[in-house]
């Protein structure tokens, strides 16, 4: 189930609103000051969530991107209620928006290495995935398989989405399977994992990158840390689920500051090119 959380992001804050505090150290800066330094915090280098417009602005070389799969839409398979229909909860997420489900897939060009890349939405009913996130990302791994285009996925997630049910958790194994291809065929797969990945999608295609990088204090976890201290009855870490934590215990190949990500994505595209099949 997609967990809710507050957004800190100053680019979501009213045109008027020329200041921004940090969550973490409670500096407040101009909003404007902070965007020029890519959404991070100059005091402490805390990192705001981005907007996927933002990711890809910073990301993508200019011009380059070409969006794929865009018309690919679910309705209510379930008819799901809880306090409101999914039908609803659905639209309202597609106006304020302007996509259709929480992930963006494409093709683009990072430092001129073409590459496939998907952008998860966390605006979007809090990135969760259903049937059209694991569509989606599935089609994406087979249009790069065919073309040997490396995988680059940023994600940013709550986990599976509860209004889909079942359908949505077979979306792992469906996505993990397409993973599964473009490994044999030997077309890297980096994964780029954001504030917050958890619940399904950190435990299937987040944590299947040939390379699983990670952006600095990035919340990144199955269960929640009240569930498991509960379950466990023990008293866990101050860190723990965060990046650093990951890194430290093997999770994680690298962490990697916002400012450095593009030029660190393109050094590794360079030398993971896609390998020719066996003949």
């Amino acid at each position: 189930m997609a967990e809710r959380a507050q957004i800190e992001n100053p680019a979501r804050r009213g045109a008027d609103d020329i200041w921004t505090k940090c969550p973490s150290c409670k500096d407040i800066a101009f909003r404007k000051e902070v965007e020029r330094n890519l959404n991070v915090c100059l005091k402490c280098d805390y990192h705001f969530r981005l907007t996927v417009e933002q990711r890809l602005a910073i990301t993508a070389d200019r011009g380059s991107w070409r969006e794929l799969f865009a018309e690919l839409a679910v309705d209510d398979p379930l008819e799901f209620t809880d306090t409101k229909p999914y039908r609803e909860r659905l639209g309202q997420a597609r106006r304020s928006s302007g996509r259709n489900d929480a992930v963006v897939a494409g093709v683009c060009g990072i430092e001129k290495q073409r590459v496939a890349l998907a952008v998860m939405d966390f605006n979007f009913m809090g990135g969760s995935m259903g049937t059209v996130v694991g569509e989606k990302l599935a089609r994406l791994f087979g249009h790069a398989l065919a073309r040997r285009l490396p995988v680059v996925i940023f994600s940013a997630s709550g986990g599976a989405r509860m209004q889909e049910g079942i359908l949505s958790l077979v979306q792992m194994a469906k996505v993990a399977a397409a993973i599964a291809l473009v490994r044999d065929a030997g077309v890297p797969y980096l994964s780029v994992m954001c504030d917050p990945t958890t619940g399904g999608v950190a435990a299937s295609f987040a944590m299947l990158g040939d390379l699983n990088l990670a952006e600095p204090g990035a919340l990144i976890g199955f269960a929640g840390r009240r569930v498991i201290e509960q379950t466990t009855n023990q008293q866990l870490p101050g860190d723990f689920q965060r990046a650093e934590f990951l890194l430290a215990h093997g999770m994680l190949d690298a962490i990697v500051p916002r400012r450095q990500m593009r030029p660190t994505l393109a050094r590794l595209l360079r030398v993971l090119r896609p390998r020719r099949p066996c003949q």
